[in-house]
């Protein structure tokens, strides 16, 4: 079994936690507020704006004997530089206040996830980002191909409101094709163990983040 494959199966249980939170399953019916879709903005400026030097810190770490995948980690910051001002242009475009939300604080899950990351890099194997990737991408996908158009329908919003999300369906498909390519040249096993840790955090917070986003007009909050 290939190293990409080992990943899904070993990542199975917080994928299917995750894709069968309630909130997710009415996203991907298009059942979904302006307040929730808003708030889902806010929080994904807040770990997309640390994509790129979360990559950078990555590349700068990466041993010698990876020097292939720092190649495609320069590729992949080209790819994601300056998607946040997408995000903060979704925003605006859904009535939200940009400022705010760029002057504001993330929800605890995405604090967590974002420092988790920056530490595990510093810390630990700097290979190890690349589970954020197996998560975040493979949900935006998702997201993108199931629920976009429907929200955008059920909201009547312009499409200058879903940059983020529309343009993410189609680039992340490629992305994450490149991604199993990457990840089956993964030989060593503390890579791998490391892969598949951060994806299981990962998940984890982002699950964490997605429990605490508004659902039928109701504030929820995290768990801490």
């Amino acid at each position: 079994m290939s190293f990409f494959d080992r990943l899904q199966e070993a990542t199975h249980q917080e994928r299917t936690e995750l894709f069968n939170l309630p909130i997710i399953r009415n996203a991907l019916e298009g059942d979904v507020s302006l307040e929730s879709y808003r708030a889902f903005l806010e929080q994904a400026y807040y770990h997309v704006r640390h994509t790129v030097p979360l990559m950078m810190a990555c590349g700068a770490r990466l041993p010698l004997r990876l020097e292939w995948l720092r190649e495609a980690v320069c590729e992949y910051i080209d790819d994601e530089y300056g998607h946040e001002q997408w995000v903060l242009n979704d925003i605006e475009a859904c009535g939200g206040d940009r400022n705010a939300v760029r002057d504001g604080h993330p929800s605890l899950p995405i604090e967590l996830m974002v420092s988790f990351l920056y530490d595990l890099i510093a810390r630990d194997n700097p290979v190890g980002l690349f589970g954020m990737v197996n998560v975040l991408e493979g949900t935006s996908i998702a997201l993108a191909t199931h629920a976009a158009g429907s929200i955008r329908e059920r909201l009547e919003l312009p499409e200058s409101a879903f940059t983020y999300l529309s343009s993410h369906g189609s680039l992340d498909i490629e992305h994450m094709q490149t991604y199993s390519l990457l990840m089956n040249q993964l030989e060593d096993p503390g890579d791998q163990a490391a892969v598949i840790h951060a994806s299981k955090v990962v998940y984890r917070l982002y699950a964490d983040m997605f429990r605490g986003l508004p659902r039928n007009g109701e504030s929820l909050h995290a768990p801490i």
